[in-house]
């Protein structure tokens, strides 16, 4: 039982991040909806390192280049895979609806995608750079993977690929475990504020997909990761 846990999270970690820390690749039956579960656990610590990043980075750097460097190391940890599903799904909302998912599909990033990718990068950095409780990064990145598990988990799957085998086994015994490791993160950070709203937003960007499409696929699920973060931040920011 321990093993396919820990496979798990090596699997978890290999899809979200670039960090080449395990040699976990394959998905074998029964760790694919575990793995899921630990999506939030792994956007907890890639939140934590770039908070300790970044109080390295202040101490050395003026803010805005501190904040800033934090920014692109953000991105280059992560590899910038959820922005990638961020600019394909963007190409798709701007051709028609039976067009769409094999724009999706296309490895080439469309112009509209292109320019929105660029513009949604320069509004996160500003985010970034006037964030201010970068204590909490730990939660916003950890809140922006739980929103793709409750989508996996409670909307349509409309494509073929290993997503399909983690919606099978990502059971509600899972989904509960990660929305009550979140919810603990909140309470003890003092956002459980946040944590309502995040959820919030999750559905209803979910919900519109689905009235669109029918369903989502891996590409939206990056779409919702990196704007579920921008919504976040910018939360923050007006509770300053």
């Amino acid at each position: 039982m321990i093993g396919r846990y820990l496979k798990g999270f090596m699997l978890a970690w290999n899809m979200l991040t670039i960090v080449p820390l395990f040699q976990v690749h394959d998905f074998f039956k029964g760790i694919n909806g575990i793995s899921a579960a630990f999506y939030p656990v792994v956007g907890f610590i890639l939140g934590g390192l770039l908070f300790g990043s970044y109080a390295v980075f202040s101490d050395i750097f003026p803010p805005v280049h501190a904040a800033v460097m934090l920014f692109v190391l953000w991105v280059v940890l992560t590899g910038a895979l959820h922005l990638d599903g961020f600019s394909d799904t963007v190409d798709g909302l701007f051709v028609s609806k039976d067009k769409a998912l094999a724009v999706m599909k296309d490895s080439h990033t469309g112009g509209m995608g292109m320019i929105f990718s660029v513009v949604f990068l320069i509004f996160k950095a500003s985010s970034v750079v006037y964030l201010g409780s970068y204590a909490l990064l730990p939660l916003v990145l950890a809140l922006s993977r739980l929103n793709a598990v409750v989508a996996i988990y409670s909307f349509p799957y409309i494509s073929s690929g290993i997503t399909q085998l983690v919606k099978e086994e990502l059971n509600t015994k899972l989904l509960l475990t990660s929305l009550g490791f979140v919810f603990v993160v909140a309470l003890f950070l003092h956002g459980l504020w946040l944590f309502w709203l995040s959820l919030l937003f999750g559905v209803v960007v979910s919900w519109l997909f689905v009235k669109r499409y029918g369903g989502m696929n891996g590409d939206m699920y990056g779409f919702l990761i990196e704007t579920t973060e921008l919504f976040l931040l910018n939360l923050l920011i007006m509770a300053i």
